[in-house]
This record gives structure tokens, sequence and C-alpha cells, in this order.
């Protein structure tokens, strides 16, 4: 039994890890990288493994850092089955389509600025095409509910409160005579946030692989959250500014357009044109209204009174290119949300090169950022980023919120681990920056967790 770290490994993205065990290959996650490009170029197109080799996938959630390489997986030989919640695998369906097509279109461009240096054109990691291979291959299951996925092998899946869909892998094996428990967190959420449901206690364990990408950081308290928000963006507001928020399509974006509909609803902030400007956020809040079990006591109250908090009559959401052209020629005061969160492609680059010089601008930033990613630059404050390959100044004022985070912290973290009756006999923190991950076994270490390790990339670990 053991399990090899092929990505999230001292970094937080490109979730991919190896479990053997049973005499079977499964893969936990299969995500894509995101950081540099030449990096990430390389570490996508090829995968670390023999995907022929995979018996089975258990897939966490569907952000693309978890799920985007399953077409490259399924293109280059996998032929098992992929286990996710229902509505995971709804999101999945548009997600892939999604990042098929937006390689696809970013490449477009680039290569016509590629053609004119006299450089050989780039292809895309996979189509369209791959992906229609690999949506068949889904299989949704229900919470709380174990499936037999192998002979002796039972998985039970549990709400998170990461994302819509997102899940705790509750993994039961039987190997030589012995049964052990190996519980995945994939992204774990927080407790008391609007919309989802708050994650679940889970109870038991005899192996732990955790998270960490908040091991050494406490967010802001999200009541704080309506007041801050209603701050910058009245304070934007007052200069005609534009607030421009890159912000994930699924998630953050429906969290992002519920707290504005309170703010405006009890008088906080002035009206004002809200733009989501996404057709995958538009898409993924269709999915949202399909998936009740998601949602906390809260949100289904709303939903019961018809109160709808994803689609409100303020919000213009913008399905077509000509139509996100055009906001960047009309005047602020205005609210933009757009793709990608890490702005890293899509539309939302288009809005960056066309505001992030003006001074009666804001740039709110509502969710983690990876190294080495366009909106990690931005919100490290850097004066001078690159869009496109060109350079643009940044005068528009940056404000970082971490009270939208959809992650839990290193105090939720750190109460998950501890709500397991007895310490697992390993722990493996993956999912974090480097010093998040450190930080965090540390704090395990010193709390009585045994073999706690945090392993690095390719590294493989007995358990």
């Amino acid at each position: 039994m053991k399990l090899t770290a092929y990505g999230a490994a001292r970094n937080v993205t490109g979730s991919k890890h190896l479990l053997e065990v049973s005499g079977k290959r499964i893969l936990l996650d299969c995500g894509l990288y995101q950081g540099r490009r030449a990096e990430s170029e390389r570490r996508n197109r090829r995968l670390p493994f023999d995907p022929a080799s995979i018996d089975i996938v258990l897939l966490s959630h569907a952000h693309i850092d978890h799920s985007g390489s399953l077409p490259t997986l399924v293109k280059q030989g996998f032929r098992g089955s992929i286990y996710a919640t229902h509505a995971t695998a709804d999101l999945c369906e548009i997600l892939l389509r999604d990042t098929a097509y937006i390689q696809s279109h970013d490449l477009e461009y680039l290569n016509k600025r590629r053609k004119k240096r006299g450089q050989a054109p780039l292809k895309p990691i996979y189509t369209m095409d791959d992906v229609e291979e690999t949506l068949p291959r889904f299989v949704g299951v229900d919470y709380d509910s174990p499936i037999r996925v192998a002979r002796d092998l039972t998985v039970t899946y549990r709400d998170a409160g990461h994302i819509l869909g997102s899940a705790i892998l509750e993994i039961d094996a039987r190997e030589s005579g012995r049964r052990t428990r190996i519980v995945f967190t994939g992204d774990l959420g927080r407790a008391d946030m609007p919309i989802l449901k708050d994650p679940y206690d889970v109870r038991a364990a005899d192996v732990l692989i955790t998270e960490s990408t908040y091991g050494d950081r406490s967010h802001n308290h999200a009541q704080h959250v309506e007041e801050n928000l209603a701050s910058f963006v009245s304070d934007v507001a007052r200069r005609k500014g534009k607030i421009i928020i890159p912000s994930f399509a699924v998630g953050r974006t429906q969290r992002v357009v519920y707290g504005l509909h309170k703010l405006i609803r009890d008088g906080l902030i002035k009206e004002m044109p809200i733009f989501v400007d996404s057709p995958l956020a538009i898409s993924a809040t269709e999915i949202f209204r399909r998936h009740p079990e998601c949602f906390d006591e809260e949100m289904n109250l709303l939903l019961r009174r018809d109160d709808d908090p994803f689609g409100f009559s303020r919000v213009r959401y913008v399905k077509k290119a000509e139509e996100s052209k055009k906001l960047n020629r009309m005047s602020g005061p205005m609210v933009i949300i757009s793709a990608s969160g890490m702005c890293e492609a899509g539309r939302i680059l288009h809005h960056l090169k066309n505001n992030i010089g003006n001074r009666r601008n804001g740039i709110l930033i509502v969710g983690y950022q990876a190294s080495h990613t366009l909106g990690r630059r931005i919100s490290d404050g850097e004066k001078r980023v690159k869009i496109f390959g060109k350079l643009y100044a940044v005068r528009a004022r940056v404000r970082v919120f971490d009270e939208f985070s959809a992650h839990a912290d290193s105090g939720d973290l750190l109460a998950f681990a501890e709500g397991i009756r007895r310490p697992p006999r390993a722990t493996i923190v993956v999912h974090g920056n480097e010093e998040q991950s450190l930080a965090l076994g540390r704090r395990l270490t010193e709390r009585g967790f045994p073999r706690v390790t945090v392993p690095f990339d390719g590294e493989t670990i007995k358990l």
C-alpha cells in the first residue's frame, strides 16, 4: 500500500495522487498544473505515469486544478471509470469543454503573434474531441452512500463544503486480510459560509491525506466581508471607476453575486450595472439550481421564497464575445466579474489589459492565486505585469479579499484532523505551497500525529 504525489506536492496546483492498494492503481484527482507557461506546458502535455495503467479515478471536485487533465489521461490511454458526485460530473461537463475551447481560442490569439515573429504555432494540450471521449467515463455517486469500486475497495463521498459537489473521500480497503480507511480531503471548505453545507466531520481514518492551501494562515472573519466589500465597491464607484473581479466560474462567482445582491438589497451600496462576463459562469449557475442537495438551510429557504440570489434583475450575464468587448468601451461605475480566477486565460485578460492602467478602477482578488500566475503577481503588488506578452503598468487599486476564500484555513484544517478519534497511523500533507504544507505538518506533529509527511513531487510513501 503506497501513495505517490505527482502534483500538488509542495505546491498548490495540478493535483494528482496515485494510490496503490488492494492490487489497484487509483488516481485521486487529475488536475491541470497552473503557473509559469513553459513549466505548465511541460507538466500538462505529458503525464508522469502510464495512463493506461490506472484502474480508477476518484475525483474530489470539479475545479480545473483537480479535474483539468482528465482528457489528457483518456487521450493517453486511460480506459477506466471516473467516480464523482452528480454535481461534480455535471460541472466537469461544462468546465472541461470550456478548458478545451479556451486553449484553442487563446492559442489562436498567441499564434498570430508567433507567426509575425516567425515562430512555429503551438497546439492545444487537448481538444473538444478528447473531452467528448472523457465525459462518458464519469460515474455519478450520491453523498454518504458507500459504493464498491473494486473487489476489496469501497468509497464513500462526504460533503467537503468547498464548491458545489466537492467531496471528502473515505476509501475503505482490504489488503492481506487487513482493513484500512484512507481519507482524502480534496479541497476542504469552511464552516458557516453561505450557500453550501458545512464540511462533513470525519471521525475515523487510518491514513489521512490532507490539503494545506492555508496551512499557516488564518482568514479574516467572514462576518466582516459585507462591510469590507461595500467599502471597496463604494470607493471605486465614487471615482466612476470599474471594479474588475477575476473569479472562478464555479463557486466564487456565485458567492460574489450573492454578496453583491445582499449589499444592494440592504442599501449598503448604490445601484450600478453588474456584469458576469463568463459563459461558463452562466452555465455553472444553471447547474447550481439543479443541485439543492448541496445547499445549506439558509439558501434553500431563499429559494423556497422565490428569491433567486444567482440571477437577480440587477445582474447582466454576458454570453457573446462582442458584448464582452463593449464593456471595455463603457464608462463606470460598474462591476465586471469574469473568469479565469487566477487570470491565466479567458475574458478576464482582456478586461485587465483595458482597465489595469486606470487609477479610477479597482481590481478585487477574491480567490487563491497560485505562484507565478498573473493573479498572484497582481495581488503581490507588482507595478508592471505582462498580459498577452506585453507589459502594463498597474495603476488600478488592488484589494485582496480572503474573506471569500472557500478553503479551510489553518485552524479549520487542524480542527478537522483533530476531529478524528484516534490519530491516523500516517498523515500526508499535500496541496499547499511548501511553507504552508511544512507549517501544517509541524503543527500536526506537535499535536501527536505520528508519521506526518510532506512529500516532494514524485515521492512515494509507504502507508
